[in-house]
């Protein structure tokens, strides 16, 4: 592992998570200093598998979904249809010989919420310990 290595995780997450607003995205964004790339999306549902692979294929280390919690999707099953396809993603990577762990999704909970800059800094800290992607290797 590179000494200048920083790991960079792309995190998608629904709208409707707690602190998921434009302003406390942009203050994630800085707090980590380019190691998160936070992407809102409308229901988790609407993230589809490609998103995940061209984040891993062009810049992060490793890709993320925050979904709302299980039963309180306002569009009744984007979380599990999230669910379907990152599953899907982590089976792909892994035939190729990538690291399941490079992908992975949480569903919060209604009675005790997780913020999301908590989140993206435990993601960030999973990555550190995975080690660089090496499909970004020039």
């Amino acid at each position: 592992m590179s000494l200048d290595w920083v790991p960079v995780v792309a995190v998608f997450y629904c709208k409707n998570v707690p602190g998921g607003g434009e302003e406390e995205r942009h203050a994630i964004e800085k707090r980590y200093k380019g190691s998160a790339r936070l992407y809102p999306i409308p229901c988790s549902g609407r993230l589809d598998a490609i998103h995940l692979l061209k984040a891993l294929e062009e810049f992060a280390d490793g890709a993320y979904v925050v979904t709302c919690p299980h039963g309180s999707c306002r569009y009744f099953e984007g979380n599990s249809w999230a669910a379907k396809r990152l599953e899907t993603v982590r089976r792909l990577i892994e035939s190729i010989g990538l690291e399941g762990a490079r992908v992975g999704m949480v569903a919060e909970s209604s009675e005790e919420p997780i913020d999301l800059s908590i989140l993206t800094g435990e993601f960030i800290n999973s990555i550190s310990k995975i080690g660089p992607s090496p499909v970004l290797k020039s």
